[in-house]
């Protein structure tokens, strides 16, 4: 990657919550981050869907999160790394694979996985009694849990080529800090409440360098014939001493893009502080109160009750969205794993008034701009002033 994030982008591969639909597909969507590309949540048929979308299948998928280990989460992992990974079946023995000859793996980076305790013994398991051979090395690292276990793999099966050892990563004050940081991004995660135990990732774009007024530079610059490529150096936040002492100091540098993606919820309150401010928040809202537009409202129906039976399950509904939103003070809230009972094929006009009556409820805690997140939907991050 370059220094610098010339593009962020969000592309949607499924929108649904338990059961997939005609419209909808199970959890998984694409962070695009210049050149690669980060899948967060990997449900049954990902692969499919990424190839009837903009986003290439193949090497420039580099990482892949996962929030929690329900199906409608996980359950497309393995098929997306036989494509991905160029997978084979059969009985051969690993060791003989010439795809996997030190000559042809030792420069290959690995897929990096990260996901809560299980997510290492699914694939393993799953690649195992497949009979799966993948061609290129990936590397799971969990997140454990103050209950899980520090150590060990959480599975009887040995490691075996291509796999890597993974990390096993502790958590500190609660939370997991910079699980990946290199010069230009971080990933930090946090648990956020569920049926079972879940993750969310807050993905911030670390500080950028500010805008440069060239007018307070060139006279200097000039008057000690200093060569342009100074310019570019000021402009990364350098100071530079110039031949006659004049001490020149690049614009400060500023915040950049944050976006926290959630898994499914009824209750973020620990991951708070990581996600304040967030240029992107991606929050759930399975069920909803729609008295008058969702024609399945049944006569006894109640926010009260929908609220009631949505957190029972480790859900939330579209005001608990909301008010998420304005506690964390995100600029944007984009809504997804939607119920079955709310299709959204983008024509009906009762499909049109539901989702729009959604975005309505989560405006009712939330003052900024509000999505309803649909499959194939695909937009940029911009930079905020």
């Amino acid at each position: 990657m370059p220094q610098i994030l010339s593009s962020v982008n969000v592309t949607v591969f499924g929108t649904a919550s338990a059961t997939p639909s005609s419209s909808r597909n199970h959890s998984a969507l694409a962070l695009r981050l210049n050149g690669d590309t980060w899948l967060f949540d990997c449900g049954e048929a990902t692969q499919h869907r990424i190839q009837k979308s903009s986003v290439r299948l193949g090497k420039n998928i580099k990482k892949i999160f996962i929030t929690h280990t329900h199906g409608d989460h996980i359950f497309g992992i393995l098929p997306l790394m036989a494509a991905v990974l160029n997978g084979a079946g059969g009985m051969i023995d690993v060791a003989q694979d010439t795809r996997l000859q030190s000559s042809t793996t030792e420069e290959v980076q690995p897929l990096e996985i990260y996901g809560p305790l299980g997510t290492r013994a699914f694939i393993r398991a799953g690649s195992f009694y497949s009979y799966t051979n993948f061609g290129a090395p990936y590397v799971v690292h969990e997140l454990r849990f103050p209950s899980d276990p520090s150590d060990g793999d959480y599975t009887e099966l040995p490691l075996r080529l291509p796999e890597r050892p993974g990390r096993n990563i502790a958590q500190t004050d609660g939370v997991w800090k910079d699980i990946f940081r290199d010069d230009i991004v971080s990933v930090s995660a946090a648990p956020i409440l569920h049926s079972v135990p879940c993750v969310g990732f807050v993905v911030t774009e670390l500080p950028i360098p500010g805008k440069i007024n060239p007018k307070d530079y060139i006279p200097h610059l000039k008057r000690n014939k200093a060569p342009m490529s100074t310019m570019r150096r000021l402009q990364d936040g350098e100071s530079i001493e110039l031949p006659d002492g004049t001490v020149l100091h690049g614009p400060p540098r500023k915040p950049g893009r944050k976006l926290v993606i959630l898994g499914d919820t009824y209750d973020p309150s620990p991951i708070t502080d990581l996600a304040l401010d967030a240029d992107l928040l991606i929050h759930e809202a399975t069920n909803a109160h729609l008295p008058g537009t969702d024609p399945r409202t049944k006569d006894g129906d109640t926010y009260e009750g929908v609220e009631a039976q949505s957190t029972s399950r480790g859900h939330s509904t579209p005001q608990m969205a909301g008010a998420f939103a304005k506690r964390i003070r995100a600029r944007k809230l984009l809504l997804n794993h939607f119920s079955a009972r709310y299709v959204d094929d983008g024509e009906s006009e009762e499909a049109k008034n539901i989702m729009e009556a959604i975005r309505g409820l989560a405006m009712q805690k939330y003052d900024g701009p509000v999505v309803c997140a649909r499959d194939f939907m695909s937009f940029d991050v911009e930079l905020h002033n």
